[in-house]
């Protein structure tokens, strides 16, 4: 937790540019046990879709920590790539959401294809409520606080077809997948789409969907990743 976010509701006054902020549980736990921060020390802070500061630790108990904290920071700018991934598997999808977040992703599209298990999409783990503690870590992780849109689409024809084209319009846009035409990976300062497959990859039909739709394909060369892998990798790549 490089950064601690607390929302409004952990807010308890507010005087001037002066806000007393209450961390319970999780953080509370990290900032104790991990950072073993205590009264009289500082921490860094951030309200979420807010601004970042530093923040004095006030009190302390062993339910929470109180802080007091000034924001005069605005969060890092954006990475320029949205991500546009086939639903990995419930422990995956965790560690990849987190990852992307960190990197400062803020437009991320979880889609279906022929390699996603149906049962995928009954996952807690795609819940809102994981979904959105899983992009609060990231967040944590990267020392950011705008916290991304992250929408789901279980449906691969509908997206590609209806949706995609308008999303990718006067953008760059392309689909992870090695083949014979592919091109390698350049960094570029554009905003632009990426679509990563599941694991084994999309098929050559999503492939061809994708394509007609206005992506193209883009390949790290000959090696097969793994998706948690593959994902930062690109992001790096493609935004460096």
């Amino acid at each position: 937790m490089n950064l601690a976010i607390f929302q409004t509701e952990n807010i308890l006054s507010q005087t001037g540019d002066c806000i007393r902020v209450c961390l319970k549980e999780r953080q509370h736990e990290h900032i104790v046990k991990i950072q073993k921060l205590g009264p009289g020390q500082e921490i860094q802070l951030g309200l979420l879709d807010g601004k970042i500061g530093r923040g004095l630790i006030v009190e302390q108990d062993q339910s929470s920590t109180i802080i007091e904290v000034s924001l005069c920071q605005a969060p890092p700018a954006p990475n320029p790539i949205k991500l546009i991934m086939a639903l990995p598997r419930p422990l995956m999808l965790k560690r990849v959401l987190q990852s992307a977040v960190s990197m400062g992703v803020k437009e991320i599209h979880l889609i279906h294809s022929n390699k996603v298990e149906k049962s995928y999409w009954q996952s807690p783990q795609i819940s809102d409520e994981e979904i959105f503690q899983h992009a609060l870590l990231g967040l944590e992780q990267g020392v950011d606080t705008a916290l991304p849109e992250i929408s789901k689409h279980q449906r691969f024809r509908p997206f590609v077809e209806d949706l995609l084209p308008g999303l990718i319009q006067n953008h760059r846009a392309y689909v992870a997948h090695p083949s014979a035409h592919a091109q390698a990976a350049k960094a570029s300062e554009e905003d632009c789409y990426l679509a990563v497959g599941p694991e084994g990859g999309f098929t050559d039909y999503e492939v061809e969907k994708l394509e007609q739709a206005g992506m193209q394909t883009l390949s790290l060369g000959p090696r097969i990743l793994r998706v948690e892998t593959a994902v930062p990798v690109l992001l790096a790549k493609l935004a460096d």
